[in-house]
């Protein structure tokens, strides 16, 4: 007869062979829960469903290729040029002095859509370049104007015309950050000899006002 021991031996055996064979069969997963939320992690949890899905928020159109063709006009694109940099100046000398982040976004995604919609297809492939080799400067308004006074004498320099001089800028571009004074109707001290009207600028009727 076979002993009490012998039998609890071949017992014991054959339970470790049934394990093994379970644990080849489904191997032990990795995933574990966290014990303060209760979600699962790892395998089948919340890290492969990140994985399954897009982001909210996906990077949206602002970085691309140019969109417009060729702007075969010289005249129509030299006209186009000059009221696009005034544009552009204005707009960096009225730029807030300390921005927010939200601000900033907004003013480098302006420049970079600026490269893909401007009407003259050439012209905006040379601006995406510039911005590639040179990125908008946005930490202030005296940043952003002087970053953008520096890519316009780049422009210069190709088309072998002087540069701006950027520490006078404003004076190049009128912004209208200094707001004059209204000017007061009851002042009876105002010069009317000059024969326009003060208001509108119109020349004076001989014998009115």
């Amino acid at each position: 007869m076979i002993s009490r021991f012998a039998k609890t031996f071949v017992v014991v055996i054959a339970a470790l062979l049934l394990l093994t064979m379970v644990a080849f069969i489904h191997p032990p997963s990795l995933s574990y829960v966290d014990p303060w939320t209760g979600q699962l992690f790892g395998e089948g949890g919340v890290e492969k469903s990140l994985e399954q899905h897009p982001p909210l928020h996906p990077p949206g159109p602002v970085n691309g290729s140019v969109i417009m063709p060729k702007l075969g006009n010289a005249t129509a694109k030299a006209t186009l040029g000059r009221a696009t940099w005034k544009l552009l100046h204005t707009m960096t000398l009225r730029y807030p002095e300390n921005p927010t982040p939200d601000e900033r976004t907004a003013l480098v995604s302006y420049f970079h859509l600026t490269s893909r919609l401007y009407p003259c297809g050439e012209c905006a492939e040379e601006f995406q370049l510039l911005l590639k080799k040179f990125p908008p400067q946005t930490s202030s308004r005296r940043s952003a104007s002087l970053w953008l006074c520096f890519l316009h004498n780049q422009v210069n320099t190709r088309l072998h015309k002087p540069p701006f001089d950027c520490a006078h800028l404003d004076a190049e571009y009128d912004c209208g950050c200094i707001a004059k004074p209204p000017q007061d109707p009851m002042d009876l001290e105002e010069d009317l000899s000059v024969g326009k009207d003060g208001v509108t600028g119109a020349g004076m009727i001989k014998g009115g006002r």
